[in-house]
């Protein structure tokens, strides 16, 4: 009996052609849970953060009911976008008309309406989006009819309250913008194994984390990194924190661009991707303290973190892109062990179903 064949990487085209990034923007990012802000950005009533998912503008805002929704940033006159950046408002006012909103959506005034004919206001909101907040951090959804998150990422909310028992009171202390310059795709593969990590990230792998004990496990849509952390005294940080799992590092990645991880000492850091073009992808490290004040561990931590790690993934996923579009490049075999573990790929044997189911082109 012949061995069965072993499961090969995905085909170049998957990323490098515009066509599969337009068929992305247009089905998987607007049908998947998508990180917009963190909730401290919106403390009181009326406060608002713009931005783009999915080849859309988005802005949500917070009412005066303490509920935090999220609408596209288009006026339904002759659609204006609304609002930019991050801001304080009393309603939403349209800039081209003054089209004036309610916090909830619904159309308040506008100049001269009352002399249409027939013109009804309670007929007229904004379009609103999904939006869920997940341990302090804002999640929309264009697909109406998405499931909620938790049947997404089961369990996951609830194993990161154990991790960041604290996470009520974390605010963001430090933004890293990594652009880098590759598909989105290559990216969240490098994330998503620690096969190349004892080779490539000496750091992590002798002073953060023990990699012989590094496994990946997919729980829904989530992947979940588990590892035990180095010897204490071979860490290069304190990790006393006081809490339950100080000793221990791990991270769930939510398909398909968002990722949460606690580093010894339960300190959160997290990452979320923004696809720009089928070559090109910007990535933001999150770095969060209690109540945004200074914290020397998280800073040297951060530190440590982007001189190490971030440089040197840099490096590898451009140098993949470059070598994804090489007419030499034929799709290898995943290393997929059945025991799993650091020297296996069946993450991404994950990964790379979704990113397959997520886009029917018949050829590739």
């Amino acid at each position: 009996m012949n061995a069965p064949n072993p499961v090969r990487s995905l085909a170049a085209r998957y990323y490098t052609d515009p066509a599969v990034f337009a068929a992305e923007q247009a089905g998987l990012l607007a049908r998947t849970w998508q990180f917009a802000c963190h909730a401290s950005e919106l403390e009181g009533p009326g406060d608002y953060h713009a931005f783009e998912m999915a080849g859309e503008s988005l802005f949500c805002v917070k009412g005066r009911d303490g509920v935090i929704r999220t609408f596209y940033n288009v006026c339904q006159h002759r659609a204006h976008q609304l609002v930019q950046g991050s801001g304080t408002t009393r309603v939403i006012v349209c800039p081209y008309h003054a089209w004036t909103y309610e916090l909830t959506g619904g159309l308040r005034a506008g100049p001269n309406i009352a002399q249409v004919e027939g013109f009804d206001k309670s007929s007229i909101c904004l379009t609103e989006v999904r939006t869920e907040v997940f341990l302090g951090f804002v999640f929309v959804n264009l697909d109406p009819d998405a499931k909620p998150m938790e049947d997404w990422f089961p369990g996951a909310r609830a194993e990161l309250e154990k991790w960041v028992p604290h996470h009520e009171r974390l605010k963001p202390l430090e933004w890293v913008e990594i652009p880098e310059n590759c598909n989105w795709k290559v990216s969240v593969e490098n994330y998503s194994e620690c096969y190349h990590c004892s080779l490539n990230h000496p750091t992590f792998a002798t002073g953060v984390v023990k990699p012989e004990t590094y496994d990946i496990q997919p729980q829904g849509y989530c992947l979940r990194h588990t590892t035990e952390c180095q010897n204490l005294d071979q860490m290069t940080y304190d990790i006393h924190s006081g809490f339950e799992h100080q000793a221990e590092y791990s991270s769930w990645f939510l398909w398909p661009m968002f990722s949460f991880q606690v580093y010894p000492g339960n300190v959160l850091n997290t990452y979320h991707w923004r696809a720009v073009d089928a070559g090109r992808v910007v990535v933001w490290r999150g770095w969060y303290s209690v109540d945004g004040v200074e914290d020397e561990t998280v800073r040297q931590l951060a530190v440590q973190d982007r001189e190490t790690t971030v440089e040197e993934d840099i490096h590898l996923v451009e140098s993949v892109q470059r070598g994804l579009k090489s007419r030499g490049y034929v799709p290898g075999p995943l290393v997929v062990d059945p025991r799993c573990g650091v020297n296996s790929e069946h993450s991404i044997l994950h990964l790379q179903r979704w990113m397959r189911e997520a886009v029917d082109l018949q050829d590739c």
